[in-house]
């Protein structure tokens, strides 16, 4: 029986910095993503820099019971079991709304409420249920790590996409606040559920993270962070060392908030 950590939407933003955080406590890791061409770069690259890790990459859709579990047998066979998951993954960039009107509360339709929902909550309800049931049936020590985010527990400040010109330049959709809350609900449940099993859920919560914002809205959002800065992508990889090792042994059912201090205003 050989472990591996999980990690889906791992050729996302923070994902391939979490992937490195557990290559670098001597994880083995299986990187999934749908983003087959992205996944096979990544996988390149890791294995380059850590030629004595053992990486494997699988494309994955967490919105399919069907894939899961097929994804699920492919590691049986191969003797992998995962002892290690990480809920990473987000709605494609490609499915993003820019128009202000299309985001707004009275016109999300409900087309798009129940793709994002089901790509940012009930993904991570399935990888769960189906690599965390394994877990208990192996009787293995498991640890599940959801992703959330500082508006986890803040709603929107919408007054932070204000442009010069006084006008909004974006909405935050409702979609975003309500897959981000659930997130720490299902981590309270699992954490709850399995708690007897010898299984550990918690949540990370990020707070902004720099990512080519423009520079009005970078300056909006200093104003609502204590600490005047929006956070570099690699500021969450030693959260993700302690969350997913033994170190955090004693914690489970949490959901740690690293937001240079923006919810505590």
């Amino acid at each position: 029986m050989v472990f591996y950590s999980l990690i889906t939407g791992s050729s996302g933003l923070l994902g391939k910095y979490h992937s490195e955080a557990l290559l670098q406590i001597n994880h083995n890791v299986v990187l999934t993503d749908k983003n087959l061409d992205q996944l096979k770069k990544d996988v390149k690259f890791f294995k380059k820099k850590y030629p004595q890790k053992r990486i494997l990459g699988l494309k994955m859709d967490i919105t399919s019971k069907k894939n899961i579990l097929s994804v699920l047998k492919f590691l049986k066979k191969k003797n992998i079991w995962i002892n290690n998951l990480i809920n990473n993954a987000a709605i494609d960039a490609k499915f993003k709304r820019d128009s202000i009107n299309l985001n707004k509360f009275e016109n999300i339709s409900l087309k798009v409420w129940n793709k994002e929902i089901e790509v940012g909550l009930s993904g991570a309800m399935l990888c769960s249920q189906i690599f965390g049931n394994e877990m208990v049936k192996k009787k293995i020590k498991g640890n599940i790590l959801n992703i959330g985010s500082d508006l986890s527990v803040l709603a929107p400040n919408q007054s932070i996409y204000m442009g010069n010109k006084k006008k909004l330049t974006f909405i935050k959709p409702v979609t975003y606040s309500v897959i981000k809350h659930g997130i720490v609900g299902l981590t309270k449940y699992v954490a709850s559920y399995w708690a007897n099993k010898n299984i550990r859920c918690n949540c990370l919560s990020p707070g902004p993270v720099l990512n080519k914002q423009s520079l009005q809205l970078q300056k909006n959002l200093k104003k609502t962070i204590p600490l005047n800065r929006l956070a570099n992508m690699n500021e969450y990889v030693g959260s993700i060392k302690f969350l997913c090792s033994d170190d955090s042994k004693y914690m489970t059912g949490q959901n740690i908030i690293i937001d240079g201090g923006r919810t505590i205003w």
